[in-house]
């Protein structure tokens, strides 16, 4: 053997020079040629006030062009199935590597999607039983509930030397529920909701949304199929007219030789709106189905979705739907207490994905928890939770405001978790505001100064320590404390919860103050959203703001959103002596180029689409003649181009004072929206910009007591104080206003506090703590009040 000798280099390697995400003139969305270096391998912080660009650098720019070049290595056939990515407009990007995005983007809410198998948790749990349950029933797929159970028979024939018929039988056992299909929960339609009885069909019977007496494919096919007599009450129908009026199966019609297929009410509503989800309808929609519908748990499987053999099978008397049921740190714990050698891998990395869900803060969860009703902060986890026994390294982890829904106390976990990605050498990039998770970044990138057109520009690159003295926006706040409230409100009454049992509260009694600002908090899945949205009767006097997203296509923007648009089109009308339909431009005003896109889409087949500026009207999306229509000096594509501050201004007085417009303006500058312009998509707005969009539309409701849910979800440190602000204008103006919040700022300026805990899941569910902040600070009982103490330096 040849002796080693250890030469080591002089200089380093070539390939150890690439330490450097470089991005050189970023236009995206509101960025100002931005030039920044991101050190590779390190942890660096995007931080700045809300909608000074950190999503559009970080998420549209960095993100966005991985993704973009990783696509690129499929052959053309994949990329003609995958989503078609334009290049950033930027002119440089140097050093980029595998981008994983882990963002906020609420998990399928499909009704067969769950915790378990968006984890893959649930599919080694079916192994493990087909392995080990006893008795034995076969394959993985007898204890899924989205296969059901196939059974057939007939003649086969072989051929083999002289063919041979035989007769044969085929059984494919699935673990699906067969009453309720995997769903878990079954329907039954109230009739009085979808039609008249009194009225005749071509009397336009129907109360369906949509369902028109002209409409040819609904309406028409049920008046002219030959089944039902049209001109007749339906509640006249004989007794075989209203079976195939809401039960007949599919069948082939002739209407007006057009060849449709006819099928029973009750199955075509099923199909029509059961089958879709709930949270992805328009609003008018949805509320029909709520009145319609009603869902009760399946009798059969009782709401476990699986068949009465998948839950026959046992290993150590447990069912697959018990241990599916079982909270997840208990779950853990059973797992461990297996001790099969024959499964010994499959065990192991069953017991690393449940320790992982204990580790990021969601052991309070089941495997069978449906995926749609889990929080954006929740569900980002449960995505981190694929990454952490990841072989992978040198990628780079892309996460949005990771902290979202954490209380302090959990924080420090997801800090952790943040620095174990970083040291197995990844790259990580973290958009957040939170000062406990600024402080252990090795880099930060501050953008502002503004937001909007006031922001888009780096204010600071460097060190935690350098941002503190650097001045800017982020660096004066982070060291901000808001001070206990010495004196706080009398309530004016209370409202009393009694015997609150919902999910995991346990025979909850307490009374929640009127009239002042009252704060729900407690460790995450400690049972607060339970309480409040639970237990409060959405009655007429309640306003929820909740997190469920904003639904809007590109064409929504906060002036349609709001309600907005309305009155402006009304004034435009007005002052120039035509149609209010002229100033939409997704109706009658539209440019014809670009049906009112304002852009053109390009499809290029496989290679990806293209979105080019429409050239007929330049952007502006309406017709030249509707831009010849002025309002105070300004036409309508000008007037959606201003800000809200602007047009607040703009609408107050003079030839353009619309006094409806100006109320609206004034609720989106109260709260902190003054710099978004009134026609900005809101498919470009940020998680926590559509939140305080979608408050400011609840501000003008009568009702007298406002639920928010964590209303400082993507809040900068400088916008809280303007939100605390609001709430005192909310309570001084007669309003009850109660807020589930982990934002320390936001405790320590409430008047009262209800504290539940003191874990989560089966640890929670109990009230720990009622009374005021200064209380709790000195108490110091509870999670909360320790971190509470610290935090106002107590």
């Amino acid at each position: 053997m040849s002796a080693r000798t250890d030469t080591r280099p002089t200089e380093p390697h070539a390939a150890d020079t690439h330490d450097l995400i470089r991005v050189h003139g970023a236009r995206v969305n509101n960025l100002k040629d931005v030039s920044v270096e991101i050190p590779k391998r390190r942890l660096t912080v995007f931080t700045g006030v809300s909608g000074s660009g950190k999503s559009s650098l970080v998420f549209s720019t960095i993100a966005a062009e991985s993704q973009r070049l990783i696509n690129e290595t499929y052959s053309a056939f994949v990329q003609g199935f995958m989503p078609s990515l334009a290049r950033p407009e930027v002119d440089v990007l140097d050093g980029l590597t595998t981008a994983i995005i882990v963002d906020q983007q609420r998990m399928g809410a499909d009704p067969r999607s769950t915790v378990g198998t968006a984890t893959d948790a649930s599919a080694m749990l079916r192994i493990l039983f087909s392995r080990l349950g006893e008795p034995h029933l076969g394959s993985p797929q007898a204890f899924s509930f989205n296969v059901p159970t196939v059974r057939a028979s007939g003649a086969i024939t072989v051929e083999r030397g002289a063919r041979k018929t035989e007769r044969a039988t085929f059984t494919r056992i699935g673990g699906m529920c067969p009453r309720c299909e995997g769903r878990g929960s079954v329907s039954d339609i109230d009739l009085t909701q979808l039609y008249d009885d009194s009225k005749s069909l071509a009397e336009g019977a129907f109360t369906i949304p949509g369902w028109k007496s002209d409409s040819f494919w609904t309406v028409q096919v049920y008046a002219k199929s030959g089944f039902v007599d049209p001109d007749k009450p339906i509640r006249d129908y004989t007794k075989k007219e209203l079976q195939d009026f809401l039960y007949k199966e599919p069948t082939k019609v002739k209407v007006e030789g057009v060849n449709l297929t006819y099928e029973g009410l009750i199955p075509k509503v099923q199909k029509s709106f059961l089958s879709k989800d709930r949270e992805a309808m328009q609003p008018h929609i949805r509320a029909f189905v709520d009145r319609a519908v009603t869902f009760t748990t399946c009798p059969e499987c009782d709401g476990t979705r699986l068949s009465e053999e998948a839950r026959s099978s046992k290993i150590r008397g447990l069912s697959i739907a018990d241990v599916c049921a079982m909270q997840i740190s208990d779950l853990a714990a059973w797992v461990r207490g297996l001790d099969e050698p024959s499964v010994a891998p499959l065990l192991g990395k069953l017991l690393h994905t449940l320790d992982s869900f204990v580790e990021i803060g969601l052991g309070y969860l089941s495997l069978d928890r449906p995926a749609g009703t889990l929080s954006g902060g929740e569900a980002q986890r449960t995505k981190m939770i694929r990454h952490l026994g990841s072989a992978l390294t040198d990628v780079t982890y892309v996460f949005d405001e990771p902290t979202i829904g954490l209380h302090p106390h959990d924080i420090q976990r997801m800090n952790d978790l943040l620095r174990r990605l970083r040291d197995k050498g990844n790259t990580v990039l973290v958009v957040e505001h939170k000062p406990e998770t600024i402080a252990i970044a090795d880099h930060v990138v501050d953008l502002g100064p503004g937001a909007g057109a006031a922001g888009g520009a780096i204010c600071f690159e460097g060190t935690v320590e350098g941002l503190r003295a650097s001045g800017t926006v982020t660096g004066r706040h982070l060291d901000d404390r808001a001070s206990l409230k010495q004196k706080p409100r009398t309530p004016t009454g209370a409202l009393e919860i009694r015997g609150a049992t919902r999910h995991n509260l346990r025979n909850v009694d307490v009374d929640i103050p009127l009239g002042v600002l009252c704060v729900v908090t407690g460790v995450a899945g400690s049972g607060k959203s339970s309480l409040i949205h639970g237990s409060i009767p959405a009655s007429s006097g309640v306003v929820y703001v909740d997190q469920s997203p904003i639904k809007g296509s590109r064409r929504s923007n906060p002036a349609t959103y709001t309600g907005l648009l309305d009155p402006i089109r009304k004034a435009f009308a007005k002052a120039n002596g035509v149609k209010p339909a002229l100033f939409s431009a997704n109706s009658e005003g539209a440019c014809p180029d670009c049906n009112g896109a304002g852009v053109v889409y390009t499809d290029l087949g496989m290679m990806a689409g293209v979105a080019t500026t429409c050239e007929e009207c330049e952007g502006k999306r309406f017709q030249a003649a509707v831009l010849e229509y002025r309002l105070g000096g300004r036409d309508i594509s000008e007037v959606l181009a201003m800000a809200v501050t602007d047009a607040l201004e703009f609408f107050a007085a003079g030839e353009a004072r619309t006094p409806a417009a100006h109320a609206v303006l004034g609720r989106l500058a109260d709260v902190g929206l003054g710099y978004l312009s009134l026609g900005q998509p809101l498919t470009t707005l940020s998680g926590g910009e559509r939140q305080r969009l979608k408050l400011a539309t609840h501000l003008a409701d009568k009702g007298g007591v406002y639920v928010l849910d964590e209303p400082t979800t993507g809040l900068h440190l400088a916008d809280v104080e303007q939100l605390l602000g609001l709430l005192d204008r909310l309570v001084e103006a007669g309003k009850s206003v109660i807020v589930i919040e982990h934002h320390q700022a936001v405790m320590a300026h409430a008047d009262w506090i209800v504290d539940l805990g003191p874990g989560a899941g089966h640890d929670g569910g109990r009230v720990v703590f009622e009374g005021t902040p200064a209380d709790l600070v000195a108490a110091r009982s509870t999670l909360t009040g320790e971190h509470l103490a610290a935090y106002v330096g107590v």
